[in-house]
């Protein structure tokens, strides 16, 4: 009798330090991750989608069966060469592609000569999306997290998306052969950032505040010369937004909402040497060094038309 009641105390102890442990483990986890806050309406309002007006827009562009990869281009109102350079090479028409170009106003605004010859490219093209934001270097991010919002409005069912600078070589042959492997959902890929530090150097162009950002440390993110990302995530980021403070570093900012999210980018490297796929710094054109990539970046519109001209001639003999 006495030695039942002893091993039913010593079971009672057991459960009980169990039930500690798990309450303290579920505490200092708690602690160390907070739920977020959403942000304030007056916080929210430069980034939130209804604050902006579209001047140019292209709402049925996806069409009622919705493209496999659709490349989203931000670019300035005054890079029309750059736009007519991808249009003539990577961002061409395809079976399984879409390209549109995302922008804000010019200086001078909807009464600039800019304005109208931009007017008259979109009735033209029909590739220009344009919001009433300035269109400037510090309002990148409102840029970004208009075409995510335009992306989950008028292109929700796009398998995969690719936000990519117009400066940018794109191998879209090769990256359609990987998005072919790749996950369906919660996926976004690039040349992934982990040892990213905010810059405090008034000085600097990337510079980000203690007030914008306190932390010494950002959480991983790919660089936005070019990432790809599966289609439902466009209108998970936008919502995730709601909790994020403005920072004018765009791809900074969407790994802040991926952090939200609890999404992590993961590189693309290619096999068997592991390389980056998504080369962010400028390299010097070669053929078949190329082909094994999907992106390399900094090339000027007549070096792009050059390289792609030997690139669509050549790249089966590599």
């Amino acid at each position: 009798m006495r030695r039942t009641f002893l091993c039913r105390f010593v079971k009672l102890l057991a459960i009980t330090a169990a039930a500690a442990l798990a309450l303290s483990a579920h505490a200092l986890l708690s602690r160390a991750k907070p739920k977020p806050r959403a942000l304030s309406a007056e916080e929210y309002r430069l980034i939130a989608p209804e604050t902006y007006e579209y001047v140019l827009n292209q709402p049925a562009a996806c069409g009622p069966a919705a493209p496999f990869l659709v490349l989203m281009v931000p670019v300035g109102p005054l890079e029309t060469a750059a736009r007519e350079a991808v249009r003539s090479t990577w961002g061409a028409p395809g079976r399984d592609t879409l390209t549109l170009f995302y922008l804000g106003l010019p200086e001078g605004g909807r009464d600039s000569s800019a304005q109208r010859a931009l007017e008259e490219e979109s009735s033209a093209r029909g590739d220009i999306i344009q919001a009433d934001f300035r269109d400037t270097y510090q309002n990148l991010t409102i840029k970004t997290m208009l075409m995510m919002s335009w992306l989950a409005t008028h292109c929700p069912n796009a398998s995969y998306v690719m936000k990519v600078d117009a400066d940018s070589f794109v191998n879209v042959a090769h990256l359609l052969g990987r998005l072919r492997r790749a996950p369906g959902r919660s996926f976004i890929t690039g040349s992934v950032i982990r040892d990213g530090r905010p810059r405090r150097d008034r000085r600097s162009k990337w510079r980000v505040s203690e007030e914008q950002y306190p932390d010494g440390r950002f959480p991983p993110y790919v660089s936005g010369a070019g990432y790809v990302f599966s289609g439902d995530l466009a209108a998970r980021i936008s919502r995730a937004s709601r909790f994020v403070r403005v920072i004018p570093l765009e791809d900074v900012y969407v790994g802040l909402c991926l952090r939200v999210l609890g999404v992590q980018p993961v590189y693309s490297l290619g096999l068997p040497t592991f390389r980056n796929l998504f080369e962010v710094r400028h390299l010097d054109y070669d053929r078949c060094a190329f082909a094994r990539l999907v992106l390399a970046n900094g090339f000027r519109p007549r070096q792009l038309l050059r390289m792609w001209r030997d690139f669509s001639r050549g790249r089966g003999r590599c």
